[in-house]
């Protein structure tokens, strides 16, 4: 049983890395445009604008997700409350393979809204 508590704090930390993550992005991003923290891609640190947006942009994403990921996870985890440690381990594996993979989707989502909201010299269309 002890197990199955250990491996689910584990599952929880992609998730709510992407809510609090989220909540940072849209409220609290970078102030300036720089090479070290923040949503860092080519189109987002044009400008003021489009390093603005794609931090609000992504962080509503991220929190949004976040949240659905969260109660998934303890969804697919409940089940198995009684199960022996091979089988705990194995739906874990699956669970943050799934979670890393949707962890990156935003990024796809919001270099999209980029392109639709701004020309290629970052201004707004």
């Amino acid at each position: 049983m002890w197990f199955w508590w250990f491996i689910f704090i584990c599952d929880l930390l992609v998730p709510t890395t992407m809510l609090i993550g989220g909540a940072v992005m849209t409220n609290h991003h970078p102030k300036e445009i720089n090479s070290l923290l923040g949503y860092r891609t080519a189109r987002s640190m044009q400008n003021t604008d489009t390093w603005k947006f794609a931090h609000s942009y992504c962080g509503r994403i991220w929190w949004k997700i976040g949240l659905t990921t969260i109660i998934i996870t303890v969804l697919s985890h409940l089940p198995f409350y009684h199960s022996n440690e091979d089988i705990i381990g194995i739906v874990s594996l699956v669970t943050v393979m799934i979670q890393l993979i949707i962890l990156f989707i935003p990024i796809f989502i919001t270099e999209n809204a980029l392109k639709k909201t701004f020309k290629e010299d970052g201004t707004r269309r």
